[in-house]
């Protein structure tokens, strides 16, 4: 109609010019458009001839530089700053664009030339909303420029924009969508376009190079007329993107991108190609080195679509990133290998590379569970199917699958694994990896796994990751392609798993490692000192020990490859260019006990890495030689090589004692070799006698014992020891005397009197030196003896303590280190030294540059030390404890024989307070790392002072917990300092003492308890702790405790808060969390094969120790103890509180919620102390445990409820009135609870066992159930049927003639259930629930057992898996016995093979596991994304209307008017709906729901295609009257007594659908402007649907009639 209107205009009016300017001035949007019009027409052919044509051409000139550029100007940058207008300037600023392009095509090149000019001058000058209008410009000026600088000026410009980030994202969008393609249409200049988008070098890409992936496919997508040709291949005037190879690149980045709307354009250009391809049916390849990436044939045109289309079906499911949608399209990935690879040749017909597209889009899912099952189809594909070797796969597997691999949460177990199991992801991997590697060329294997170890290097990997990929290195069978480069990796993996806490996780890895470097190690490629460099850097605390299944391994892996090890080139030694183990440890021993002739004395302490490396090698090479003697069958074994080894130690160790001349550094280093030595051997726990290669070692280094402690006591005693750096020689000696000590013991007693000899004159020296008095300003070498002559007391002491079968004490030494402790001023520090003597004494020694610079390093040795005083001082303090703790524990009464000084007088009370004083200031000045020695002290002080000195014990209490509060977030510290503080408080005197006053120290006690009950929530194995201390201590007290309490049990009762606490302890762990136990167990389940279960010390810090050990505890107490029996009773009637407590608290609860799990445990600690209750008392709770039957419970607890019913009720019958009484309560009370006490009575036989009257409960219990078997209620009725089916065979048994007349009755009733017809649900479920395992399977007595309660009964009634206690944890926590004549221990084989079911579930995976199992699939949900209306927008300020009809979107004739809906997410689910459906327009009352997040969650981006009007509910009426006088029908959603069946009711093409409110449904005030009104059949019972749902139903009822219509119109 414009159209013809404006052609009439043109033709009427004589002077188009004329007409031209007035329609300019002034220019409104109506007018604007006008003129757009107008252009187009004189344009399209209506010019005039002549000198008129020209007159018009300079009237479009001026419009063109006088209206349209300053309109693009300023009413772009007025719509850019908003306003109440700013609608009406964009529809200014698009009639003009329009104008502008009509001027240029009637003025030609000039004013194109002029436009482009202007245009890249602004953008020269600056962005904004000017660079906006300029590449309008461009755009209208691009087809029609001529001059080739201007068209690569232009060209240059474009794709600078499109380069540009950030801010310029607008611009460049606005570029691409309309300046490339205008320079599309230009042949000069598409050229230069493309060629800068990708990269191809210099023809006009303007510097830079190629913009990134998302911002190329936003031009090609542009530009996609111009590069894809509907012509023949290569016929047209620019390039065909089909036969670029960076093209192909680029579309499969952008498939692969985060960005939704980047895949969106690179999927656009794929179908387009595939489009064109298909139709042309033409013959091309695009070049490539490998396997073409695009290629098309006539021949193969069918194969070639089905192998596209189901790629591109593929990656558009992925866009839903809905896991059950997609799960079902993932066989076709099977089809699509089986497409792409020719059987024939075994190669490649399609370029693998696009496979992987699909997997780096599956990996990089926000979905973890579709990123999971990409990662194992991945796996499962390489491993099943034989794929042509490539190295895009290789590159693959290194980079995004181990990328796609480092996320933790993908190696959890499947719901159907046990706890334990390797997950599936680990097992896969494993498969994956050895399959892969086997299929590998030769020449490949060592650069892969070069490369897959050098990335577990590049990234901080997390514990569980690490190890399920060292797990499947490890298992990679055996093959020599690592040379010393990839043991150098290993090595670097090696120190990445040490950043984890988790020490077993840590220590598993290490085993494998070592594992895959004996597996796959090149031995001819490696020298002895790279393999022994690997070895050192495992921990022996963690993984390579010697009593472990892996050492003998790393001995026979050497004994196998001994000789065949590379020479070493590295080394700076001549002799360890050997390759024979036994040579190389010779040289090695040789050269580490060398020093330098210029050593001086006062040298640092070397580095103990090399004493380590050199003991760890001897070990190794005795080891591998008794195991070369014993496969040649020696049964005499000389010890050569091992002599060998050890003479040079021995030579220098037997020279200490009289060589006053023996270098320093040289007595250092033998010294720390046979510490390491003596250390590593005992580490071995298996018999010593039986380890030959210990013996001798150790018969060996006897000799030497004497000359060792002779110099170590001249070292000890004497001045030698004078600067900061001797406290590490301290250190060193100290450590060697016990281990000395132990020796000696071990192998020889005749070395012991040299002992005592020693400690005797260390200990009498050390006194002196400590009562010496310093001068007023003490020097350096002065506070250094101190410092180890305190600590020389404290190694006596604690050998004393530890070896007491040297018998130590009785030395005379020992009385005077007694008497000097007793009246040591505790707490006392040094004084920091003066250092200015000490410097110039080193500074003025010098006489080379050598000895110059190791005076200047030990000045700046004294500078450091100046500021780490305090450290040394810490350590002072602390050794003075030590020997306190020491005197406290042997000698109780602390020098009472000794009264000569006032001091002595103090009384022991006294003594103890100052005593405990002290420690308090301890504990203050102290570092917490160093406070352990105080806690012991404290724990011998504060009983002997609670009585007396109540407040000062409550401080101790509250500065002790202080510290571990603080220590809480540290690893290595806490747990010592931990059990020391539980010792102290938890003490069985201290505990006793407080309960017995019940005053501030008691409540403090319980305070502290829970305390750490709640630091347990966040620090797993706190409450472990103290409970196995308690425990042991109350059942198990020691010999002082008896002394000092008649009967330790009493505590127990005392503080029975921690029992009681304990058995239902427990956290709900989040997911990461229950991956870490998990994977725990999975490590602990496979034993001795993993080193690290040998090596690290069992915590027993897992939870389940909590219950564990306050369940054995409550085994462990006897019913015939009176003791006993009150503290049962007692937590028996606290647990039934806690569970009404819970119940209370809330009376519904969720399924494996906390509460759940709490009434379980409950309940299972109930059970578990049933049997050992009396009936008095269970007389008075039994009614208790009824009342809680009465309860919504879940299914577990309901079950121990019955549990625990039938068993009292079957020990003492005489109760059976309280179980009638419970039917008799009225019907609202029992609806919850009826179904319990009825499954009591279907094992009435149990609980008839021990009653000799059976027939009057018989004659009552079928009274009650027959009145339950005609319940409205279908569940009551079949557990009514189930208890009447046993009472009446047990009546049928015993003959019961009073219910004779009720036979025929009652057994046609049971007849009839049992041939119930038909298969409907009454039948299904009458089978079910008996074949239910608390029916069928089921034994209350001879089911008893631990098993049952903690593992099986939790498992069948379907409670979450970290709730189930395996027998493994009782037997694994031993801590606290089971009594010896425990006999519930497991469960019957019967119950424990069951699986879970339960009768009340619907049929669950029959048909699903089915489909799940096959290979290929009938139907699969496909997304409907058609890509010819899917090109990316290109026009942002375009409306929806606009936008949808340049996408060529087929709307319509409905409106839906959904102003009264208020619900975010109503309105999101119906603008999805309306958008799918093509409704012409969603009314909304207020365009701002489009922000909400639920809107959009719903709607997922439908608003952006759906044109959107906002009309409030006080304009509705207005609205409908306008839309009716437009021919519009308004059709209500309502139910009136007029309203229309929808089956019934046909749809005008003009409908407008008013939808109600959500409550409230259509106003009347709107009823009478409704033309009609559509209900919507109903069946049930409820009134009304939600508002989406109905008008969705509507919608869909349209579109199909109007569907319909179309085809019958065709």
């Amino acid at each position: 109609m414009e159209v013809v209107l404006a052609d009439a205009l043109l033709s009427r009016c004589g002077d188009p010019c004329a007409l031209l300017r007035a329609v300019c001035a002034p220019l409104s949007a109506e007018r604007a458009e006008a003129l757009r019009l107008l252009l187009q027409r004189l344009a399209a052919g209506g010019t005039p001839p002549g000198e008129a044509e020209e007159a018009l051409r300079r009237v479009a000139w001026e419009v063109a530089l006088e209206r349209c550029r300053p309109l693009l100007r300023g009413g772009e940058a007025a719509a850019a700053a908003g306003g109440a207008a700013c609608g009406e300037r964009l529809r200014l600023a698009r009639a003009a664009r329009g104008a502008l392009r009509h001027c240029v095509q009637l003025c030609g090149a000039p004013l194109a030339a002029r436009l482009a000019r202007d245009a890249l001058s602004e953008l020269a000058a600056g962005g904004g909303a000017g660079a906006e209008a300029a590449v309008e410009a461009l755009a209208a000026a691009a087809p029609r420029l001529e001059e080739p600088a201007l068209v690569a000026r232009c060209v240059a410009a474009a794709l600078a924009l499109v380069r540009e980030e950030g801010e310029g994202e607008a611009a460049a969008a606005l570029a691409a969508g309309r300046l490339l393609p205008a320079l599309g249409g230009n042949a000069a200049a598409l050229r230069r376009v493309w060629e800068g988008l990708l990269g191809g070098g210099g023809g006009g890409g303007g510097g830079g190079g190629p913009p990134r992936a998302g911002r190329a496919l936003l031009a090609l997508s542009a530009l996609a007329d111009a590069v894809l040709p509907r012509g023949p291949p290569g016929s047209g005037p620019g390039p065909d993107a089909r036969l670029c190879p960076r093209f192909w690149r680029l579309v499969q980045e952008g498939l692969t991108e985060r960005d939704g709307l980047c895949r969106k354009r690179a999927r656009y250009l794929l179908k387009r190609a595939l489009d064109l391809s298909g139709g042309q049916r033409a013959e091309l390849r695009c070049p490539a080195d490998e396997s073409s990436l695009f290629w098309w044939s006539a021949e193969k045109d069918e194969k070639l679509m089905q192998f596209w289309e189901t790629y591109i079906l593929i990656m558009e499911t992925l866009e839903g990133n809905q896991i059950h949608v997609i799960k079902p399209v993932l066989p076709k990935l099977n089809s699509l290998y089986e497409h792409a690879i020719s059987g024939e040749k075994g190669c490649w017909l399609f370029h693998p590379s696009w496979h992987m597209c699909i997997y780096k889009r599956m990996f990089e899912s926000e979905n973890k569970t579709l990123t999971k099952e990409g990662i194992l189809h991945f796996l499962e594909l390489y491993e099943t199917k034989h794929l042509p070797n490539s190295l895009g796969f290789s590159e693959f597997v290194i980079g995004p699958l181990m990328d796609a691999l480092s996320e933790s949460s993908l190696y959890s177990r499947t719901p159907g694994q046990l706890m334990g199991a390797c997950p599936p992801l680990g097992m896969r991997l494993q498969k994956f990896l050895a399959t892969y590697i086997m299929l590998l060329p030769e020449e490949e294997k060592g650069s892969f796994l070069l490369k897959f170890i050098q990335k577990m290097t590049s990234r901080h990997w997390c514990a569980v990751p690490i190890l399920f990929l060292s797990m499947a290195l490890a298992y990679i069978p055996a093959c020599k392609v690592l040379g010393a480069e990839g043991l150098h990796a290993l090595r670097d993996v090696l120190q990445c798993t040490m950043i984890t806490h988790q020490i077993l996780l840590r220590g598993a890895a290490q085993c494998y490692l070592l594992q895959t470097a004996m597996h796959l190690t090149d031995v001819e490629k490696v020298s002895l000192p790279e393999v022994s460099s690997f070895l050192l850097s495992l921990r022996p605390e963690e993984s390579l020990r010697r009593d472990t299944m892996l050492w003998m391994e790393l001995c026979s892996w050497l004994q196998v490859n001994d000789r065949s090890f590379r020479r070493s080139t590295t080394s700076d030694f001549e002799h360890q260019e050997t390759t024979s183990l036994c040579q190389y440890v010779r040289s090695l021993v040789g050269e580490y006990l060398k020093t330098p002739a210029s050593e001086r004395e006062n040298c640092l302490m070397p580095d103990w890495f090399e004493a380590k490396l050199v003991a760890t090698m001897i070990l190794l090479a005795a080891d591998v030689e008794q195991m070369k003697n014993k496969h040649s069958g020696k049964s005499n074994i000389e010890w050569i090589e091992l002599e060998t080894f050890l003479n040079p130690l021995l030579d220098v160790l037997m020279k200490l004692g009289s060589n006053a001349y023996i270098p320093t550094l040289k007595t250092d280093k033998s010294l720390q070799l046979l510490l390491k030595l003596l250390q590593t051997c005992s580490l071995k726990c298996s018999n010593t006698q039986d380890d030959e290669v210990l013996v001798f070692i150790w018969k060996s280094l006897m000799m030497p014992v004497e000359s060792i402690l002779e110099f170590v006591l001249r070292r000890l005693t004497t001045n030698e020891l004078s600067t900061v750096g001797d406290l590490d020689r301290c250190d060193l000696y100290l450590d060697l005397i016990p281990e000395i000590v132990n020796l000696c013991l071990q192998v020889s007693w005749k070395k012991v009197p040299s002992i005592k000899n020693f400690i005797l004159s260390l200990t009498n020296a050390s006194i002196r030196n400590l009562q010496e008095r310093n001068s007023e300003e003490p020097k350096l070498k002065e506070q250094i003896k101190k410092v180890a002559s305190m600590a020389s007391l404290t190694a006596v002491c604690e050998i004393m303590h530890r070896k007491p079968e040297a018998h130590l004490d009785s030395l005379p030494s020992v009385d005077a280190l007694k008497r000097f402790i007793s009246f040591f001023q505790f707490n006392e520090v040094l004084k920091k030294p003066s250092y200015i003597e000490e410097k110039s004494r080193y500074v003025c020694c010098y006489e080379t540059r050598a000895s110059f610079e190791h005076c200047l390093s030990l000045c700046h040795l004294c500078e450091e030390t100046t500021q780490g005083w305090g450290k040394i001082v810490a350590r002072y303090v602390r050794d003075q404890w030590i020997c306190l703790r020491f005197i406290l524990n042997s000698f109780p009464t602390l020098a009472q024989e000794y009264e000569e000084t006032s001091e002595m007088s103090l009384s022991t009370d006294e003594r103890s307070r100052k005593f405990l004083q002290s420690a308090l200031e301890a504990l203050t000045i102290l570092p917490s790392d160093q406070v352990l020695p105080v806690f012991d002290c404290m724990k011998v002080l504060v009983p002997q002072l609670l009585d007396s000195s109540e407040s000062l014990c409550i401080e101790a209490f509250d500065l002790a917990w202080k510290i571990i509060s603080s220590l809480s977030n540290t690893q290595l510290i806490f747990w010592s300092n931990l059990k020391a503080f539980v010792r102290f408080i938890f003490d069985t005197e201290v505990l006793a003492v407080a309960a017995s006053a019940k005053g501030q120290a008691y409540a403090k006690i319980k305070e502290i308890i829970f305390k750490l009950i709640d630091m347990s929530a966040t620090k797993t194995g706190v409450f472990n702790v103290v409970l196995s201390h308690c425990c042991r201590s109350w059942i198990f007290p020691t010999i002082d405790e008896r002394s000092a309490l008649a009967n330790a049990f009493l505590n127990a009762g005392n503080y029975c808060e921690l029992i009681t606490e304990a058995c239902v302890f427990g956290n709900v762990f989040r997911r990461d969390q229950r991956l870490i136990q998990d994977v725990h167990a999975f490590i602990e389940n496979l034993g001795e094969k993993c080193a690290a279960n040998v090596v690290t010390e069992s915590t027993n810090r897992d939870d389940h120790y909590v219950r564990v050990c306050a369940i054995k505890f409550l085994c462990f107490l006897d019913g015939s103890n009176i003791l006993h029996k009150t503290f049962m009773e007692d937590i028996f009637i606290k647990l039934l509180d806690k569970d009404k407590l819970v119940s209370r608290s809330r009376t519904r609860y969720y399924a494996n919620s906390l509460q759940h799990r709490i009434k379980n445990r409950v309940w299972q600690t109930l059970l578990v102390l049933l049997p050992k209750l009396d009936q008095n008392f269970l007389c008075g709770t039994l009614d208790k445990v009824f009342q809680a039957g009465f309860g919504n419970n879940q299914a577990s607890v309901k079950y121990f409820i019955e549990w625990i019913v039938i068993l009292s009720l079957h020990k003492y019958p005489q109760f059976l009135n309280k179980l009638w009484d419970c039917f008799c309560y009225d019907e609202e009370k029992l609806k919850t609870s009826i179904c319990t006490f009825l499954s009591v009575l279907s094992h009435f036989d149990i609980i008839l066992q021990n009653t000799s009257e059976k027939k009057p409960a018989l004659k009552k219990a079928l009274i009650v159930v027959l009145q339950w078997c005609f319940n409205h209620n279908f569940s009551v009725r079949l557990y009514a049927l189930v208890a009447l089916k046993k009472i009446w065979g047990m009546c049928r048994l015993l003959h019961v003639e009073e219910f004779e007349a009720l036979t025929p009755v009652i057994e046609s009733s049971l007849q009839q259930v049992e041939n119930m017809h038909g298969t409907g649900n009454a039948r299904r479920n009458w089978q079910r629930i008996q074949d239910h395992f608390f029916f069928a399977t089921f034994h209350p007595l001879e089911d008893y057992s631990l098993e049952t309660i903690f593992y099986t009964l939790p498992r069948l009634s379907e409670l979450a898996e970290d709730e189930w206690i395996s027998l493994s944890k009782f037997d694994r926590f031993t801590d606290v016995p089971l009594p010896p004549a425990f006999q519930w221990y497991h469960s019957r084989t019967e119950l424990r093979d069951l699986k879970p079911s339960d009768w009340s579930q619907q049929d669950m995976g029959s048909n699903s596991a089915e489909t799940d199992s096959q290979t290929e699939w009938t139907d699969v949900q496909k997304k409907i994304i058609p890509w010819k209306n899917s090109t990316p927008s290109l026009d942002l300020e375009m409306v929806f209307q606009d936008r949808a009809a340049k996408l060529g979107k087929s709307n319509s004739r409905l409106i839906v008017v959904a102003s009264l809906i208020d619900k975010p997410t109503n309105l999101g689910g119906l603008c999805r709906t309306s958008e799918i459906f093509g409704v012409s327009a969603l009314v909304v009352g207020s365009l701002h729901y489009i922000q909400d997040k639920q809107f959009q969650h719903l709607s997922v981006s439908a608003e952006q295609w759906l044109p959107l009007v906002e009309v409030k509910p006080s304009q509705l009426v207005d609205y409908l009257q306008q839309k009716k006088m437009e021919g519009y029908t308004i059709i209500g959603v309502e139910q009136t007594a007029k309203s229309f069946d929808l089956t019934e009711y046909c749809f005008p093409e003009k409908s407008l659908l008013l939808l109600g409110n959500e409550h409230e449904g259509i106003p009347a005030n709107l009823i009478h402007h409704l033309d009609v009104c559509v209900e919507i059949p109903q069946q049930g019972i409820i009134r009304s649907l939600n508002v989406h749902v109905s008008g969705a139903l509507l919608i869909w009822e349209y579109t199909r009639q109007q569907v319909i219509k179309q085809k019958q119109q065709q």
